[in-house]
């Protein structure tokens, strides 16, 4: 049996993948659970076979426990496909990316490619990240961005990440012109888009 772990916040869906995988013959869900924050307590206890992680997920994101589990066989179940989160993920050595609305079948199949060492990625995910290219943000634009998408000011982007208001500043505009973008609010949602922040 591959015993799997299935970490998603929605529990409706959650409750029915793991209903449609328990009718596969060599496929056991051994634990469930809501938050990003609880998959590595869950592995502890479970010792499962193959991690399956949703991205959007309170406590920690998906891609954020997949880069906590070397080693392990992980496999990203997402609605958001988007192609920097595939290059992400497939750094982290995640082995496999499926949409959420992919078939019990196809699921049941990533799962097992997975289990036996190889590698499942959707193909028109796969295609979308090789014509998206890299990020061409920094790591320190991608932090300001990202707070800024949080809605803090320039002081407070300063203040987090220990820099001058000016630095920030740059960083902002450089992403700004990197993204082709108009504005900060604009840069932000490229960058969204895009699987970048």
């Amino acid at each position: 049996m591959i015993r799997v772990l299935l970490a998603d916040d929605e529990h409706l869906i959650r409750r029915a993948i793991a209903t449609l995988l328990g009718l596969e013959p060599d496929i056991e869900v051994v634990a469930e659970v809501p938050r990003g924050d609880l998959v590595a307590q869950a592995v502890r206890d479970h010792g499962p076979d193959v991690v399956v992680l949703d991205i959007e997920m309170p406590g920690m994101d998906g891609l954020s426990v997949a880069e906590t589990l070397p080693g392990h066989a992980v496999l990203i179940l997402t609605s958001f496909g988007r192609p920097g989160h595939l290059r992400r993920a497939l750094a982290a050595g995640v082995r496999g990316f499926v949409p959420k609305d992919a078939s019990a079948e196809e699921l049941a199949t990533a799962i097992r490619k997975v289990h036996a060492g190889g590698r499942y990625l959707d193909p028109e995910m796969a295609a979308s990240a090789m014509m998206a290219g890299e990020s061409p943000l920094t790591e320190r634009e991608r932090d300001a961005l990202s707070l800024a998408a949080q809605g803090a000011s320039v002081a407070q982007i300063a203040a987090s990440l220990h820099l001058t208001e000016g630095t920030v500043r740059n960083y902002l505009s450089s992403s700004i012109t990197k993204l082709g973008a108009t504005n900060r609010i604009t840069a932000i949602r490229v960058a969204q888009e895009k699987g970048w922040l």
